[in-house]
């Protein structure tokens, strides 16, 4: 069966130069922090000086593994999916499979054993094998069954439920296949060993000044919240959502663009911004994804971070609440310490950005079809937004966006002088 949309990319922290990581794990006073340097050179020249805000004793202190924190980041990095336009000569029976769709039951989506029990799906296991994350199902009903596939983005062909349901009547269990595509891009530059320091405070702060001094330039921060109630911000500064659910040109999926564009955009929203804002790019409920950059992480893997309410080997996820957020500082417009405080809010939010491709029919075919000769009037006008959203999100040239993608450009319209418009 085929995948409604699927993840093709993502935007992660090495696209940036000078990008320090920190992990914030915080739960009453306990803090958990682990840092992430970006240190280039000979290592027998590293030092760092951080300040916290409580004594440490020796067993406070410990050094971490940077492959969980790379997998926290390739977790929550925004990502670009894309969709392909269905055959618009086939619309009516599209459409009565989405009314059909629309009378099942439906609920908000959802990936953990919670939903899935109350349809009475069991998730007996999960599997990573080579570039397919693979999950065997079982079930009481065959309607409890194309529920949770339809809610986890597959497509159940019309009439499948009775088809599912003598496969049940036999006991029999269902392997499930989906495609997840990670990307691990070089460094270009040698990271340490991450430090971890946990500490009891009622601050929840993070100090950046210091690490302007020595600076050359405006520097790269992502945060990595870890939390049990909800999302994270900053009390003295604004958190911003990064624009996100943006409708692209396809042509971001070449090799490099994705990244390119993500750069791009960034920059020009802490422009817009006035460089003094921090920016939300991932706020979500560690349980399930929707669908998961890569796969979440493990009891394990959270405890290492310095999850202390997390039970290693334990088969239920504890409940962990992520905020990632992104800041491009200098002294001159993050003048204080970054300080924090957990909300009620737990609002899902990614940064996500959509590709659509058109669907590729013939001459024949539109000539017959009257539908395919609107659905075509309906994509030109679709890329001429996806090039102006594209311009506005990072500030290109929207004429140069055009040409990239064939699309006709507009000659420029002379003003009409005053006396030209007297008589018209």
């Amino acid at each position: 069966m085929g995948f409604c949309g699927f993840y093709v990319a993502k935007a992660d922290t090495k696209l940036f130069n000078r990008a320090s990581q920190v992990v914030l794990v915080r739960d009453g006073d306990r803090t958990v922090m682990t840092m992430v340097n970006d240190f280039q050179g000979d290592l027998k020249e590293f030092a760092v000086v951080i300040p916290v805000p409580t004594f440490l004793t020796r067993e406070q202190i410990h050094v971490g593994e940077k492959a969980i924190v790379d997998h926290l980041d390739g977790y929550s990095a925004p990502r670009l999916v894309e969709y392909f336009d269905e055959d618009p000569c086939r619309l009516p029976a599209i459409q009565e499979s989405a009314a059909m769709r629309r009378a099942t039951p439906s609920a908000l989506r959802a990936r953990d054993d919670t939903r899935a029990r109350s349809l009475g799906v069991t998730i007996e296991a999960q599997y990573s094998v080579g570039e397919y994350d693979i999950l065997i199902l079982s079930a009481q009903e065959s309607s409890g069954l194309e529920t949770w596939l339809r809610e986890n983005g597959y497509r159940i062909p019309t009439g499948a439920s009775g088809v599912l349901a003598s496969y049940l009547k036999q006991n029999m269990r269902f392997f499930v296949a989906r495609v997840n595509l990670t990307k691990q891009a070089s460094l270009g530059f040698t990271y340490l060993r991450p430090l971890q320091v946990a500490y009891e405070s009622p601050k929840f702060m993070l100090p950046i000044r210091l690490g302007m001094v020595n600076s050359n330039g405006p520097q790269e921060l992502f945060v990595y919240a870890l939390t049990r109630r909800g999302r994270v911000e900053t009390t003295n500064y604004r958190t911003v959502r990064l624009p996100s659910d943006i409708e692209l040109p396809v042509h971001l999926k070449e090799p490099g663009e994705f990244g390119r564009f993500y750069k791009a955009m960034f920059a020009h929203q802490v422009e817009e911004q006035d460089r003094r804002v921090l920016f939300l790019e991932y706020a979500w409920d560690m349980k399930w994804c929707d669908p998961c950059a890569a796969n979440p992480l493990s009891n394990d893997e959270l405890r290492d971070l310095g999850v202390f309410w997390a039970s290693r080997g334990a088969n239920q996820p504890p409940d962990v609440f992520l905020t990632r957020l992104h800041v491009k500082y200098d002294g001159a417009h993050f003048p204080e310490d970054l300080v924090f405080q957990e909300t009620a809010d737990r609002a899902n939010f990614q940064g996500r950005y959509v590709l659509r491709h058109p669907w590729k029919g013939t001459q024949s075919v539109e000539e017959s079809c009257g539908a395919a000769r609107e659905y075509r009037r309906r994509v030109r006008e679709r890329q001429d937004q996806e090039a102006v959203n594209l311009a506005s999100a990072t500030g290109w040239n929207l004429s140069d966006i055009r040409k990239k993608m064939g699309l006709r450009v507009e000659a420029p319209v002379e003003p009409a002088q005053w006396w030209q418009r007297i008589w018209k």
